[in-house]
């Protein structure tokens, strides 16, 4: 807001007798002439550098995929294995669940056939229809976890299991004895 010096001695009486002393170091501060207008050449170029590193630090984060597939493949290799305890309690026979390192799929007793009670899905690395099998994306594999864990009919495993995927942090665990599958 620019005032003249004229409209600041015209308001000076006025705005003094609702906010006291207060307005004199207001009036004082405000920018009275014409030229003093925008920004300063420091404060564009402190401005210009903030964003400059703010896109050198946030934009690779942003644009990395990986990340986002890695939790999403975590979370489908955690739902699989709650799914196999599930459907094993549920047909009150042994489950078994087979993990490779970019795919994880449940299994009849002996660990041998596939359920006949899951629908087939396709899997995008290799275009084949599994019964339940989740394939990972490009990218992302399996860390920890891989060959056979088996699901009694009450729902407990023999050894706790922990599973890992590639880029992700937390890893999903399988419970001795309770079978009870949940990520810390």
């Amino acid at each position: 807001m620019n005032l003249s010096s004229e409209q600041v001695e015209a308001i000076k009486p006025k705005a003094g007798h609702y906010f006291g002393a207060r307005v004199g170091a207001w009036l004082s501060g405000s920018r009275i002439g014409a030229n003093q207008r925008g920004f300063t050449l420091v404060e564009l170029i402190m401005t210009m550098v903030i964003i400059g590193i703010l896109a050198a630090v946030v934009a690779p984060r942003f644009f990395d995929n990986n990340v986002f597939q890695s939790r999403g493949f975590a979370d489908q290799v955690q739902a699989s294995l709650r799914y196999a305890q599930k459907v094993a309690v549920a047909q009150r026979t042994t489950v078994c669940v087979r993990t490779t390192a970019t795919e994880i799929g449940l299994y009849a007793a002996g660990c041998m056939a596939p359920l006949n009670v899951l629908t087939t899905q396709l899997c995008p690395t290799d275009g084949l229809e599994y019964q339940h099998k989740r394939c990972a994306p490009a990218g992302i594999t399996i860390t920890a976890g891989l060959g056979d864990l088996n699901f009694t009919a009450l729902g407990s495993t023999p050894v706790q299991t922990i599973y890992r995927v590639s880029d992700y942090a937390t890893p999903v665990t399988v419970e001795a004895e309770t079978g009870y599958v949940h990520s810390p």
